[in-house]
């Protein structure tokens, strides 16, 4: 009887993994050649896509990465070399670039079941996979040829990573080079670099000093963690030194401009205002934690639980809290109002809430959680989270007030924290009662996948394929080989075999970008504006138009970047009749 159950058990197991499976392979591969969402927005800019992959397309189509000053190999030289495998299997073209993000969103559903396996069991695995398989926003990014999704995966890779090397030490080689892959896939990831050290130099510190020992609040490690630790390190050290010396120190002018110059410096402000500013934008300037509210709410308790059990938690936890509090820090620093800045938080919020839900209990640690320094241990954590549930939620009440948003939400958050601190005895020893049956858990994951899919649905029936027929039809008026400027030149070109001269304000192909009479044709919007692609009030393809003042415009086509609907863009020849 116990073997005919046991065998009922793991075909329901795997049913559910297979059904699991086949709907995250059909969210994101069904009509992978259909425009991102519009409306309402995700953040994807999809005329991103051919200009992120541009050394890719050169490669395939004339066999060499360079053919002009645009090169962003040199920002992402994993993410190139993945496209370029793409495109070398199955052709140049939309679907094809897009098949990098939707094995790298397959991927990152697994090696999250992996590590959550690992750290919480079967269920929490479960829950963990349908959450992020289904996830609308986290979706959406696995079908756009844009560096996220790629970089997120190798994030979860090394999580997932470290925490099974908590069993089998050697695996976190594995977590260490994943962390640099995903440095090398978008530098943007420099802060999972620094949290994966963080933590394995916190686990060799403790368990190599007893004074250290006395000052952090962690229990001393176990051996196979130590090992693991450094193990992680080395993978580390192993994959940064073959990257600097394989790519980083042979193209270091290029490799320092690019990641240096044109990624940070020029883009931020650093003033103290500035990072205030990005600081209380975090959860209302966007709707990414108004759409996944519920996931948010129940990670953040993980989290705050975790945090307040710090001297017990596990190395694994441990480091889904420093990949959101660096994350957000790193966001805060630089930009915290670009949508795809937070997709990398998507399976460490969803690591999280499977933690909740996947256990039996809600607090496992009932006397760790207790102790009178843990509330201020926690406090820091428990304003940022609130905050972020707060500002989440509210943000559908003052949708066009910022402002308004920001000062509630703070003191809402600060109100909602200070009962909490003074309650804290009570309300750590109701949690350690409470428990999170099977019924519950299902039903809320339930909840939570009916919402995403509902969205999805939604897009669907709304889908277009504007984009990808503008590309043909620049592809049936210009013949292969044809130079055309801008940076839709670089959008629009993914299906056809036209050659796009990128034109940004200060790098690629700028210098020269009001001289160049070899390049007959410019590529641009005109609706919602002339030279909307560069979104700034003073558009750099400008420049290339008022340089030649006897321009004609040859046609106009749809696209679909805003949710007006009514985007339009233009081919136009810089010589109008001149040279007929």
């Amino acid at each position: 009887m116990s073997d005919r159950v046991g065998r009922r058990s793991i075909i329901a197991l795997l049913t559910l993994l297979i059904l699991m499976f086949a709907t995250a392979a059909a969210l994101r591969v069904a009509w992978l050649t259909a425009d991102p969402p519009t409306q309402p927005a995700l953040g994807i800019i999809w005329h991103d896509e051919g200009a992120w992959i541009h050394n890719a397309r050169n490669r395939a189509l004339w066999n060499v990465w360079r053919t002009d000053e645009w090169n962003p190999v040199f920002i992402a030289p994993v993410f190139t070399g993945l496209e370029y495998a793409a495109f070398r299997v199955f052709g140049v073209g939309t679907w094809q670039a897009r098949t990098v993000p939707v094995a790298s969103g397959l991927v990152a559903v697994a090696v999250l079941m992996a590590g959550l396996s690992g750290v919480a069991g079967r269920r929490a695995a479960i829950v963990g996979g349908c959450l992020l398989a289904t996830n609308y926003v986290f979706v959406m990014w696995n079908r756009a040829a844009l560096m996220e999704s790629t970089m997120t995966t190798f994030i979860v890779a090394g999580w997932a990573a470290y925490a099974l090397a908590q069993r089998r030490p050697g695996i976190g080689f594995i977590a260490g080079i994943a962390a640099v892959l995903a440095w090398f896939t978008k530098a943007a990831a420099i802060f999972f670099v620094a949290a994966l050290g963080v933590e394995s130099v916190l686990v060799l510190a403790v368990a190599g000093s007893s004074t250290v020992r006395r000052l952090i609040p962690l229990q001393a490690p176990t051996p196979t963690a130590v090992r693991a630790a450094r193990w992680t390190l080395g993978g580390m050290i192993a994959a940064a030194v073959v990257g600097l010396l394989a790519f980083v120190l042979p193209h270091w002018q290029e490799y320092q401009f690019y990641n240096w110059q044109m990624a940070v410096t020029r883009k931020p402000d650093y003033s103290i205002d500035a990072v205030l500013v990005r600081a209380s934008w975090l959860p209302v300037v966007h709707d990414y934690f108004t759409r996944m509210w519920l996931v948010l709410t129940t990670a953040s308790l993980g989290l705050i639980v975790i945090v307040a059990r710090w001297r017990a938690s596990r190395p694994a936890e441990r480091l889904l809290v420093l990949w959101i509090v660096l994350g957000v820090a790193e966001l805060v620093l630089h930009d915290s109002g670009n949508e795809r800045r937070y997709v990398m938080f998507i399976p460490a919020l969803v690591a999280l809430a499977a933690l909740v839900l996947g256990g039996s209990r809600l607090v496992a640690s009932p006397g760790e959680v207790q102790r009178a320094e843990s509330r201020w241990f926690a406090l820091p954590f428990m304003l940022l989270m609130a905050y972020l549930v707060w500002g989440g939620v509210l943000r559908l009440v003052f949708l066009f007030e910022i402002r308004s948003s920001v000062r509630l939400s703070a003191l809402l958050s600060v109100a909602g924290v200070a009962l909490v601190v003074w309650r804290w005895h009570a309300l750590s020893s109701w949690l350690s009662r409470q428990r999170i049956t099977v019924a519950g858990a299902t039903l809320l994951t339930a909840l939570v996948v009916g919402s995403d899919l509902a969205q999805y649905f939604q897009w669907a029936r709304q889908r277009t394929f504007e984009n990808y027929e503008a590309s043909r039809t620049v592809g049936r008026a210009l013949p292969p080989g044809t130079l055309v400027h801008g940076k839709l030149a670089n959008g629009l070109s993914l299906e056809n075999r036209i050659r796009p001269i990128f034109v940004g304000r200060g790098f690629g192909n700028y210098e020269d970008r009001q001289h160049r009479d070899d390049v007959r044709y410019i590529l641009t919007y005109i609706a919602p504006s002339v030279g909307y692609e560069s979104q700034r009030a003073n558009p750099v393809i400008q420049d290339v138009l008022d340089a030649y003042p006897n321009r004609t415009t040859i046609m106009t086509f749809d696209v679909a970047e805003t949710a007006a609907g009514d985007d339009r863009a233009a081919l136009i020849d810089k010589f109008g009749r001149e040279k007929d």
